[in-house]
Formats: C-alpha cells, sequence, structure tokens
C-alpha cells in the first residue's frame, strides 16, 4: 500500500497482538508525526526491555534480576501458590490485594487446536516447588475459557495424589452485569458457586 519504510513500519505493528491492519496504520502515522525525542524514548524502551527483563527462575513471572519483586519477598507466605496462564494475570491478581502468596506462571494454557499440550507448559517447574512439601495449597487461577478449563482439569488430576489442598478461583456473574445476557455456562457456575447471606 505504502512505500519501503513506512509500509515496513505498517507490517511489523501490525504484527503485534489484537493490532489489526487499520490500527496498525493508525499507529505508523502517530509515529511519523511524532517529535523525534518521543520516538527515540520508544524505541530506547524496546531495546531496553528486551535487553535487561527475562523470567523469573522461580515462578516465570517478568523479573529484571534472577527473582521477579513477587518471589524475592519474604513477606509472602510460602504455603500458597496461585497457578496462573500469563504474567499480566499476576498483575490482575495483584490489584486485588486479596493474594498473599507466591505464583506460578504456565506461560499459557493447555490448546491441542494451537499445538500446546502439558509438555508446552511450566509444569515440571512447577512439581518440582511442590516437591518439598512447604506448600499446603495451591489456587488454580486459569482463564475461565475452554482452554483454561482444560488445564485446571489436567492440574487437578496431577495434583490429587498430594497432599495439597486444590483450589479453582469462583467464576459467574461480573458484577454490574445483567442476567439476560449472561450465557448458560456463566449462569451454571453462579449457582454453584452460591453462598450464603448473612442477616
Amino acid at each position: 500500500m505504502y512505500e519501503g519504510v513506512v509500509q515496513d513500519l505498517i507490517d511489523e505493528l501490525g504484527r503485534l497482538p489484537g493490532v489489526g491492519p487499520k490500527s496498525a496504520q493508525r499507529i505508523a502515522f502517530h509515529v511519523l508525526q511524532s517529535d523525534s525525542a518521543d520516538v527515540s524514548r520508544l524505541a530506547d524502551a524496546l531495546v531496553q526491555v528486551k535487553a535487561r527483563v527475562r523470567f523469573c527462575t522461580v515462578c516465570g513471572n517478568v523479573a529484571e534480576g534472577e527473582q521477579c519483586r513477587i518471589c524475592a519477598d519474604p513477606r509472602r507466605d510460602l504455603a500458597s501458590i496461585c497457578v496462573v496462564e500469563e504474567p499480566k494475570d499476576v498483575v490482575a491478581i495483584e490489584r486485588t490485594r486479596e493474594f498473599r502468596g507466591r505464583y506460578h506462571v504456565l506461560g499459557g494454557a493447555i490448546s491441542p487446536i494451537d499445538g500446546i499440550g502439558p509438555s508446552d507448559l511450566r509444569l515440571t517447574e512447577l512439581m518440582t516447588r511442590l516437591a518439598d512439601g512447604v506448600v499446603t495449597e495451591v489456587i488454580i487461577a486459569t482463564d475461565p475459557n475452554l482452554e483454561g478449563e482444560a488445564t485446571a482439569t489436567y492440574l487437578s488430576r496431577l495434583l490429587k495424589d498430594l497432599e495439597i489442598r486444590v483450589t479453582r478461583l469462583a467464576s459467574g456473574l461480573p458484577v454490574g452485569g445483567d442476567l439476560e445476557y449472561a450465557d448458560e455456562v456463566t449462569l451454571g457456575r453462579a449457582f454453584e458457586g452460591r453462598r450464603l447471606l448473612d442477616a
């Protein structure tokens, strides 16, 4: 469509997840119209993140050192591990300020269609972490979709012989949602997870 480096930029931006052709074009023209200093800061940030950020050797979360800030924090509860699919899930749970344990990032979810099986996830590392007997509860916090459910089921079977309490995050109706727009699975989960109201 465009010539040379402009089209190259649009093509590269279009390869990013969630960025379609029109968004890639808008971003490219925003970059063209931006100050050189702004573009240099963006380019430097991209180079720095690739050079300095790695994955935590303990949990698989993003880190600038050997361990992420959560694994390095001595105040975190060693007895509970929350298993998530991606580092972005750690951020989402941390925002709630409800969980004070540690995490284990699988690096994805079981998805036969995408060719991702259990051996492609960080399950061996999880089992190694559970071997010393310190952990008493594993909270499975995979996404409530087909792949996340398959991963949760696989994990629960994998962990059933260990003397560890295995729980799954509750799922159901979102706050502010309408019943008429909820699908059958969501409504079913809401009924399963109902709780007694204190008068």
